[in-house]
């Protein structure tokens, strides 16, 4: 069984985990290398575009320091191209039976999402003790989590939707937030035009307020 357990090791110590859509596989390590030298080694490159699952390979073998993990995972297929491109975790937008156990069978840790409790509580029934709250923002936010957390006060959560600079300290007072996911420090334009003074600028911005947690 392979579930993220709330005390790994780095994700507490890294409360921002940027979330990136690469169209642009050619500018994948750079970033990461960019990435990793600000603070931030935990990556999420989504599998939304035919170049995901290069951009993970170049990252992987890059040598940076970074720790690539897929996102956008729908189905056990995705699991399995995510980690022979070299995926070290795996997040789900969503959850179904099929995608749940073959989550718990992966050879690295998978976060599977939820937006309710219903759906929470199914992911710790299944063997998940982290999930992803997504959408964050549009699910009700940081008043709905404070809610669904209070009866299941042992479930880590990594919100992601709709995170900024402004509200991800808010959430990050919360207990049971392990780390928030977003993607503003790494605008897909700037990615796809290999910005990487402003990737970079932005990064050290949100490591900053990674570093900040309450």
């Amino acid at each position: 069984m392979t579930a993220l357990k709330p005390d790994a090791p780095g994700w507490r110590e890294q409360a921002i985990i940027p979330v990136l859509t690469v169209r642009k596989a050619a500018n994948a390590a750079r970033t990461a290398a960019v990435l990793a030298e600000a603070g931030l080694n935990f990556i999420e490159v989504t599998l939304r575009t035919p170049e995901s699952l290069a951009a993970i390979r170049a990252m992987a073998a890059a040598n940076t320091g970074a720790i690539i993990g897929a996102g956008s995972i729908r189905s056990p297929r995705d699991i399995d191209d995510a980690v022979a491109a070299g995926a070290q975790f795996l997040v789900s937008p969503g959850q179904t039976d099929a995608l749940l156990k073959a989550g718990l069978a992966a050879p690295v840790p998978f976060i599977p999402a939820a937006a309710t409790p219903a759906e929470m509580m199914r992911a710790m029934e299944t063997g998940f003790p982290v999930v992803k709250f997504f959408p964050a923002e549009a699910s009700g936010g940081i008043m709905a989590l404070s809610a669904i957390l209070a009866p299941l006060h042992d479930l880590a959560v990594m919100p992601t939707g709709g995170i900024t600079p402004t509200n991800a300290p808010e959430y990050l007072k919360i207990p049971n937030v392990l780390a928030v996911g977003g993607s503003w420090m790494v605008k897909t334009d700037d990615l796809d035009a290999g910005r990487f003074d402003e990737i970079a600028a932005l990064a050290r911005v949100a490591a900053a307020i990674g570093g900040q947690r309450g």
